[in-house]
């Protein structure tokens, strides 16, 4: 340890008429502490103001008030000693002298681990702003991880940061506003914190768009005296049937955000007076069975809305919440919604993970909400490894924090929750990586789907699976779950590097051929050199690149069999590299002539993009013939698979119904249509251009019969 860190360290705690009013605020909230535990939070005070001593905010504060305020928030949700602690002293590690070994030293390990949880990257280069904020987004779920008390302290500083937002400049209040929108007040109401995220979401709104807040907050607080009378009778009439009932109880009246209302406006299409124009109430009572005592008792007062009630009693959702929701008819002709819920439902709908907190003091263990947050954490971090970068990580994690969710049934009836809109294969991937890779259909109520079907709640889901299926790209465009979309990426990726391994090994030997040698035939010590030269770590990365064009097979060749090129024997038609047409993402079929399987067609190697097939014909390859170095000499496998592009123009009589006629006889041929577009029309002929899928050329002709004999069509050509 250095002078430096011993001397903060070392620092003196003061007395209590020398405490400050806002460290003293913070006592008072923890009072809930024994005393020998206030004295160390008192320490910690006393160590982090010596550290940031000399700091300021941009309000001009002394900086030590930041982290006091924030663990003031957490002792408002009666959090352990060692999270408040860890809050006062959250920023030190970041922007003062004291390093990570002090504070354990001092404090305890797990003191230390949780501010090096919570502190920043700003240190680290990044390309740009979002990437430093995803990295450092990125290494908090990860700090999550280990401790969920990370992501406490870190909501409690978001919050305090938009409670003192005025200081910033305007571009630095729009771009934290509209981060504490997307992600973190999502990611509370994800970890079952409600308090917090209403509070989040109003702060947050009231900076992005203050005028739009002060509006909404302005006709909230001028109510008409006639609504507030209304109010008050239906609690009085619900009141008195419980009493009736001889049930304990509490019974709280809601009032809309501003935020809500401005998302049920812009979501549903409503006026502020449809939105305002519901009565909300919640029951708290005492035990489970309860609950539907006092629902059976708000039906018998007014009658229900049909198909609106919900019990997440039962089937919770995904961050611990339960509750009954109904809707009433109300005796103005306005609905009145109506939850109801026990003691401890409440407690942990309002602070969700923080709720009892039990973390390694004074309990049997986490309760439910952070067992589920841990889970959804894990699940997070099993993509975690496969994204790409932190802004790929980040943007799953904002899809996968959809406030609204299905509730699915395996078969054995084991219950799944997943994001609104979420399809089949969403679900194959949420059982299991493997079961989704796998996936071929789907059995939803034991009536088979496409993959591709969204899913309703209360829905029994079965996936059907077969060796032999790999995922396909087309997925991507429909799936709704970060875990999906990252398991697809990945192992594309992973099938497309297959590929290009055996294609650069095809190119490659052939281009060693004709050297009189190959890749069997090469001294081990004299590849090895090679690819310890060039940097590689294994063969299959060199044959990779040679797929994708980043190296010359012929150059490669030559430098590993150490001969003349001048020697190289003349390429026979059975040198040729033949393509089956199901090489993914190294082998590329050109725009300009569009090729298929039957076509005479030629390679050109392009850097970074594989090779890209051209038909022979194709007026473009006359560019092409100045880079020879480029080409390759490709033709078709005798079993192609897969349907290829093709573009058919046909010259028709200009007259009501002849469009119809051609699409008709396209699709008795067996296949797809991708586009139509007219090119020319006048009085009498019009000229149609239509993008179709064959599978080969005997296909393609099997089209062009079927139009030809249309009485309508005088001539059709292929582009």
């Amino acid at each position: 340890m250095n002078s430096a860190e011993l001397a903060l360290v070392q620092v003196s705690v003061p007395g209590d008429e020398d405490v400050p009013g806002y460290m003293r605020a913070l006592e008072t909230a923890a009072a809930y502490l024994p005393a020998e535990q206030l004295r160390l939070l008192r320490r910690a005070w006393a160590v982090g103001a010596a550290a940031h001593e000399g700091q300021v905010r941009r309000s001009g504060e002394p900086y030590i008030t930041h982290p006091v305020a924030v663990a003031g928030v957490l002792a408002d949700q009666k959090v352990d000693i060692e999270t408040l602690v860890a809050a006062v002293l959250h920023d030190t590690i970041e922007d003062t002298p004291l390093t990570r070994a002090a504070l354990a030293s001092e404090f305890g390990e797990s003191v230390a681990e949780l501010v090096e949880g919570v502190t920043k990257l700003d240190k680290l280069q990044f390309a740009s702003r979002r990437e430093a904020d995803a990295e450092s987004f990125r290494k908090m779920m990860l700090a999550m991880a280990r401790d969920l008390r990370v992501i406490l302290i870190k909501l409690a500083d978001r919050l305090h940061n938009m409670r003192t937002l005025g200081a910033q400049s305007a571009e630095a209040r729009e771009r934290i506003a509209r981060e504490t929108l997307e992600v973190y007040a999502p990611i509370a109401q994800r970890l079952g914190m409600n308090l917090i995220k209403s509070e989040l979401q109003d702060l947050g709104f009231r900076a992005l768009y203050p005028m739009r807040h002060r509006i909404l907050d302005k006709h909230i607080r001028a109510q008409p005296l006639l609504r507030r009378e209304a109010m008050a009778k239906i609690e009085a009439q619900i009141a008195q049937r419980l009493t009736k009932e001889g049930m304990g109880y509490r019974l709280v009246s809601r009032v809309k955000s501003p935020w809500s209302i401005y998302n049920k406006m812009r979501g549903e299409a409503k006026t502020f007076e449809q939105v305002i124009d519901v009565f909300g109430f919640r029951v708290i009572v005492g035990k489970v069975a309860e609950c539907y005592h006092a629902l059976g008792v708000a039906h018998s007062v007014y009658k229900p809305v049909d198909g609106r009630f919900r019990d997440f009693i039962a089937i919770p959702k995904a961050n611990g919440y339960q509750s009954l929701h109904t809707v009433l008819f109300g005796p103005y002709g306005s609905p009145i919604e109506v939850q109801i819920r026990t003691e401890e439902m409440d407690l942990i709908a309002e602070r969700g993970i923080a709720a009892h907190w039990a973390y390694k003091h004074g309990g049997d263990g986490p309760n439910s909400a952070q067992q589920r947050a841990h889970s959804w954490i894990s699940g997070l971090l099993e993509t975690e490894s496969d994204t790409g970068s932190s802004l790929e990580f980040l943007e799953n994690v904002k899809v996968d924090l959809f406030p609204d969710e299905v509730y699915l049934f395996t078969p054995k009836g084991a219950i799944m929750s997943l994001p609104r809109n979420a399809t089949a294969i969403d679900f194959a991937y949420s059982v299991h990586t493997d079961v989704g890779n796998q996936a071929v259909a789907a059995r939803v109520d034991r009536k088979l789907v496409p993959l591709r079907t969204r899913l309703a709640s209360g829905q029994t889901v079965e996936i059907v699976t077969a060796k032999s299926s790999q995922p396909r790209p087309q997925w991507l465009e429909f799936v709704v779950t970060g875990k999906a979309r990252t398991a697809i990426r990945q192992q594309l990726k992973q099938l497309e590097h297959e590929d290009a391994v055996q294609l650069g090994h095809r190119m490659l030997d052939s281009a060693l051929e004709d050297l009189d040698s190959s890749l069997e035939r090469l001294p081990a010590a004299q590849l090895d050199a090679y690819l310890a030269e060039h940097r590689y770590p294994r063969l299959e990365a060199l044959l990779s690149d040679v797929a994708l064009g980043n190296r010359m097979p012929a150059q490669v060749a030559q430098s590993l069999s150490r001969k003349d090129p001048a020697r190289a024997r003349a390429h026979h038609r059975e040198d040729r590299i033949l393509i089956t047409g199901a090489e993914r993402g190294v082998v590329t079929f050109a725009n300009c002539c569009m090729p298929i399987p039957g076509d005479e067609i030629m390679g050109y190697h392009t850097a970074g993009r594989g090779v890209m097939v051209h038909r022979i014909e194709c007026p473009n390859l006359a560019e092409y013939r100045k880079s020879p170095e480029r080409w390759v000499d490709i033709g078709w496998d005798r079993v192609v698979t897969g349907d290829y592009n093709v573009a058919l123009r046909f010259q028709v009589e200009n007259r009501p119904g002849v469009l119809a006629q051609v699409a008709a006889a396209v699709a008795k041929a067996k296949s797809n249509i991708d586009a139509v577009e007219y090119l020319e029309r006048d009085t009498n002929v019009s000229v149609i251009q239509f993008a179709i899928e064959v599978r080969d050329r005997t296909h393609l002709a099997d089209v062009i019969r079927k139009v030809r004999r249309l009485g309508v069509v005088h001539g059709v050509q292929r582009q």
